[in-house]
């Protein structure tokens, strides 16, 4: 029987608190086979046609969005926490569940008119890839899709999200 994606992710109760399943990504990178399928099914969801730069989320969005860039003959753009590019850059700040947190992305990453798709490898609240869109935008680039491994619908993070193509490979109902 073939495997699907999900079939890789390992579901883990109660972590980091009682009631929450956490969903690991790490058993889908350990598995050759779980992780070329992972890229395969993510990539299969972008039109080398309809975009010009692939953008990744730190951490685990580079995970992802490089090899599919590669894959692509795309540019790959890093968008970063807030010091760890060394060039000019500007920056984002967005809400957490707890406080706020800031990202940043080169100056010169994205030029005006690029079509840009962001890689991440989970949708929760949406707050981070809210943030990125406007980084992207703001350097005159156009989001043409957000794109993530994995969805966890019960926290809406769609609703940030709304008018961008929103996509994802494995959609879970809950938390």
């Amino acid at each position: 029987m073939k495997k699907s994606v999900e079939d890789y992710i390992r579901s883990i109760p109660d972590f980091p608190e009682p009631g929450i399943i956490f969903r690991d990504i790490t058993s889908v990178l350990q598995d050759a086979d779980g992780l070329q399928l992972a890229i395969n099914e993510m990539q299969a969801r972008i039109s080398a046609d309809e975009v010009d730069v692939i953008a990744g989320t730190e951490s685990r969005g580079f995970l992802f969005g490089a090899p599919i860039a590669y894959n692509l003959h795309k540019p790959f753009v890093l968008i970063r926490k807030k010091g760890k590019l060394p060039c000019a850059t500007i920056s984002k700040k967005y809400d957490l569940e707890y406080g706020t947190a800031e990202i940043e992305i080169h100056k010169d990453a994205i030029q005006p008119g690029q079509r840009v798709v962001i890689i991440d490898d989970l949708l929760a609240t949406g707050g981070t890839l809210e943030a990125c869109n406007k980084l992207i935008e703001e350097l005159g680039g156009r989001v043409v899709k957000d794109l993530f491994l994995i969805e966890l619908a019960g926290l809406k993070g769609r609703e940030k999200l709304a008018g961008y193509d929103v996509q994802s490979v494995v959609c879970y109902e809950g938390k």
